[in-house]
């Protein structure tokens, strides 16, 4: 089985909020780990992630500790960097086995081509402001100043408080399906250049949806901060399928 799943944005929130997010994240991973072959993670897993060269976050042992397991197993694991952790290196790499892809990426499995990607930085050429502010995030000078001008304890309080305003901010949009629009928008395009490619797995928008019609089979997956997650799941039939993850049940 072929797992989907994105917006996770551990670390986010209040101590106990962040802790119960983690938690939940790490008991869908222990589920998941009972037939999963592949694990696609589609973006802002971390509410928050930047790596020094000998220098990273504070916390998530719990989910570092799953994802080496799962590679130990034989389990693989692929993170697409979203807009919230896209100052990863090599550390998830070389500490857990992660595989870290940074643009979007079309897979074949089964037979199936899918087209992956977090969403952010996505057909926004009518947001000059949007686009100008990716870019420089992405900048190898930002990264660089970030890193060599600001102590580690400051660097990382102020990203902590940046990405909890970004996602606070896009919390309190009232996001329908007509906001996915330009991600639909996308994948159509997409399509009609790549027409071998019908299937586009998204995150980024934090709202679980699904378009399909004669042309593109579009899913959206959901972010972590209600009660329940939306993720997806490839089974040896190459059904796509979207399916629910209780986020409140107890955690032992």
């Amino acid at each position: 089985m072929i797992y989907f799943a994105s917006d996770i944005h551990l670390g986010g929130g209040t101590p106990t909020q962040a802790e119960h997010t983690e938690r939940a994240f790490c008991r869908w991973l222990d589920m998941v780990a009972e037939d999963a072959t592949e694990i696609y993670l589609l973006g802002d897993i971390f509410d928050f992630w930047f790596e020094y060269l000998r220098v990273v976050p504070q916390g998530f042992t719990r989910t570092l500790g799953r994802l080496a397991a799962l590679h130990d197993r034989g389990i693989r694991v692929v993170l697409f960097s979203g807009n919230h952790d896209m100052w990863s290196y090599d550390y998830l790499t070389r500490e857990c086995g992660v595989e870290i892809i940074r643009k979007p990426e079309v897979v074949n499995i089964n037979g199936l081509n899918i087209h992956l990607a977090h969403g952010d930085n996505m057909n926004i050429h009518g947001q000059p402001l949007l686009r100008a502010m990716n870019a420089i995030f992405r900048s190898g000078t930002a990264r660089w100043l970030f890193r060599w001008g600001i102590h580690p304890d400051i660097a990382l309080k102020f990203g902590r408080w940046w990405s909890g305003k970004s996602r606070k901010s896009h919390g309190t949009e009232h996001i329908t399906a007509d906001r996915l629009g330009f991600l639909v928008d996308y994948a159509r395009q997409h399509h009609t250049a790549h027409s071998d490619i019908r299937h586009y797995i998204f995150g980024h928008m934090h709202l679980a949806h699904r378009m399909t019609d004669d042309d593109i089979d579009v899913l959206f997956l959901s972010d972590w901060s209600q009660s329940k997650a939306t993720y997806a799941t490839l089974g040896e039939d190459n059904i796509l399928e979207l399916k629910t993850f209780d986020i409140d049940e107890t955690v032992s």
